[in-house]
């Protein structure tokens, strides 16, 4: 199984699977996908409209992680349940939290 994230040289890339309307805003582990790829899952009670569930994604992700919420962004799918959302800091430091909030250090 692939990491959910990519590390760039000043932050991370998180690959997202968002569900949004739940009843909940949480992230519920890993999902790989028949491609092989591997997505972190989400869920936010905000509706998909002029940018709200993706908005909630943002704020989710940030407080989660730990970093203030102007460091993370959603930069593709927008529209889309797939996104890939930016975190600027230190990448080192961002990706052992993603990987510990995917359950990657379990293995």
């Amino acid at each position: 199984m692939s990491a959910p994230f990519r590390v760039r040289e000043n932050g991370i890339d998180l690959f997202v699977r968002l569900t949004p309307k739940s009843s909940v805003d949480r992230v519920e582990g890993v999902e790989t996908a028949a491609d092989g790829r591997s997505h972190l899952k989400a869920r936010v009670r905000a509706v998909p409209e002029n940018g709200a569930a993706n908005q909630a994604l943002e704020r989710l992700v940030a407080k989660t992680l730990g970093v203030p919420a102007s460091a993370v962004s959603v930069v593709t799918g927008g529209t889309s349940r797939l996104k890939t959302v930016r975190i600027a800091g230190d990448p080192q430091a961002l990706a052992r939290g993603a990987d510990a909030l995917s359950g990657q250090s379990q293995r």
